[in-house]
């Protein structure tokens, strides 16, 4: 019999987090550079050079584009489940300006002068945001010391002579110069600016931890999505398909916004001289490809990007085929969506979704509550909310990224195993899609089916060791939030809580579908920098719609089957 569970050695990941979380028990703040050493001898994939003295700039920018631009200013990061939490340590966090950053979705708001508030959803935010800090000071503090050692140039001059000048003497290439220029934001200038000026003592404190606090952090969440999900009063709640996946894809194969109004979209991708896309858009079209609508649907988020006013009338059209915001997401910064299956507008839908049976939909009570994808262990508590206030579920499915350790980015991966770091759990299911259900869809990239997934804990918790075993026990696929939904998954279908350390067969426990796909983004086996890389941008639309439309064909096809049989 195949061995299911990996016999993993993670000696060095974990006292790195033992090391974060008994210095976070502190009630006041910590210094970062207490991580520095367990951080260092962890031996991540993504900051292999943190021992060196040469600056790892892959690793800075993986960090830098996962912090908002405001990071030089930054002296101190609190960790906070909700405004009421920071209110009573005595921080106004509620009326600090809200900040972003490009490669993570999290609610940070900063006080305009030196404390960022993070609000973390789960322990999946600690986990991820602390070794971004401290790989974030290593290399900030590195290029510090070669500047005020006078190994770098200082002061005034030729800009473009002290740009070759600073980049020779922090020993960067032209291309990882421009990176790193890139990675310290829009004033690139200004920050290197602060780099010179101080080294980085960067403190970090949490004010609340507790496992109940994220549960309140997910309830307040529910009740944002509960105002749209009940907008009529009915004898029961209805049933419901989740998904986690996006905001757009699935609101653009129902809602057709896109496909309605593509000359003034196409027309909108000329004006911008700078869109990559536009040429294989303008060519899909014309060739009348099947894939066309992935680049029209790309075109669509930077037309709304460009002209907020445009966002007004995207919504209203969606919301005449059901599709509506759930509004507020509170302190969790995942979005969702409610879609009537009943409202939706055949003529409307993509036509890759075009089956029999869609008249059928006008009688469905069904309900899709879809969430943009949240970051690890997040996902075990907004499920398990959703468990609690929706009526039946339905079907459960899964779109996320991760990295595949013997595929290409872009293909699309099928797993029917996962191991999940959190749990130790090692969970088997039956997967709701297979080669077929995908596959038509795609155009560049493989379906890879009956592959196995290891849900990590966070992007610098993994060294090569620790892949190592993974790949040799057969595992494949990199991600992070699989494991905590099985998890969730179990709790909904057992009396008892999930266990630890098991193998957990779910094939045989559910009475909806479980249906889990993942879109390769990363290739970290066969270039570490892959991992850093910038979005995927239009290219990565195939691999994405071919997700999508998989998902929202299934659930197309078991709500009309539901509705077909009698009860």
């Amino acid at each position: 019999m195949e061995r299911q569970k990996p016999d993993t050695t993670t000696n060095e990941i974990a006292l790195y987090l033992r090391t974060v979380y008994s210095l976070l028990r502190s009630t006041g703040e910590v210094r970062v550079r207490a991580f520095e050493e367990a951080h260092s001898f962890s031996n991540s994939s993504l900051h292999l050079g943190a021992r060196e003295a040469a600056i790892d700039v892959g690793a800075f920018a993986y960090a830098a584009g996962r912090l908002p631009e405001c990071m030089p200013s930054v002296v101190r990061v609190v960790l906070g489940q909700s405004d009421d939490t920071y209110a009573s340590f005595g921080f106004a966090a509620r009326s600090w300006q809200r900040v972003r950053t490009r490669g993570r979705r999290r609610l940070l708001r900063w006080d305009g002068a030196e404390t960022l508030a993070a609000y973390v959803a789960s322990t999946s935010d600690i986990e991820d945001l602390v070794p971004i800090l401290t790989a974030y000071q290593i290399e900030w503090n590195k290029m510090h010391d070669l500047i005020a050692s006078g190994a770098a140039p200082r002061g005034a001059g030729d800009p473009a002579r002290k740009s070759i000048d600073l980049a020779h003497a922090l020993g960067l290439s032209e291309a990882d110069f421009a990176r790193l220029r890139e990675a310290l934001g829009a004033e690139p200038e200004k920050a290197l600016a602060a780099v010179a000026a101080r080294r980085l003592d960067l403190r970090v404190r949490l004010l609340a931890g507790s496992f109940s606090a994220y549960q309140h952090a997910a309830d307040q969440w529910w009740q944002g999505i509960e105002r749209v999900y009940l907008h009529e009063a009915r004898p029961q709640r209805p049933p419901v398909y989740f998904v986690s996946s996006n905001t757009h894809s699935l609101a653009n194969l129902l809602g057709g916004y896109a496909l309605a109004h593509r000359d003034e979209l196409v027309a909108a991708a000329r004006r911008d001289p700078h869109d990559p896309s536009l040429p294989e858009l303008e060519r899909q079209l014309a060739d009348g490809s099947p894939a066309a609508p992935n680049l029209l649907y790309h075109a669509l988020r930077g037309y709304v990007h460009a002209l907020p006013a445009a966002l007004e009338r995207v919504q209203a059209w969606d919301a005449e085929s059901g599709i509506e915001s759930a509004g507020d997401p509170a302190q969790i910064d995942v979005q969702a969506q409610v879609i009537e299956l009943a409202r939706l507008r055949p003529e409307r839908l993509d036509p890759r979704l075009r089956m029999p049976g869609l008249e059928w939909l006008r009688a469905s009570d069904a309900r899709i509550v879809n969430i943009d994808y949240p970051l690890g262990f997040a996902a075990y508590h907004l499920l398990s909310r959703l468990g609690q206030g929706a009526g039946a579920l339905l079907g459960l499915y899964v779109m996320g990224k991760a990295a595949t350790l013997n595929g290409q980015i872009g293909d699309v991966m099928i797993s029917r195993v996962v191991h999940d770091e959190h749990s130790d759990n090692t969970y088997l299911l039956r997967n709701a899609f297979a080669f077929d259900d995908v596959a038509p869809w795609l155009t560049h990239g493989s379906v890879l089916d009956n592959q196995k997934a290891v849900t990590v804990r966070g992007a610098f918790l993994q060294n090569p060791n620790y892949m190592g075993v993974f790949y040799r026990e057969g595992y494949s696929v990199l991600e992070m939030e699989a494991g905590p939904y099985l998890s969730a998954v179990y709790e909904l279908v057992d009396p008892r809580r999930h266990p630890n350390d098991e193998v957990v067969s779910l094939s045989e426990r559910t009475g909806f579908a479980v249906g889990i796909l993942h879109y390769a983004s990363d290739t970290p086996y066969s270039r570490r920098q892959s991992l850093l890389s910038k979005s995927l941008g239009s290219f990565g639309t195939d691999s994405t719609y071919a997700c999508a439309i998989a998902i929202t064909r299934q659930i197309l096809k078991r709500e009309i089957e539901r509705l077909k049989t009698p009860t």
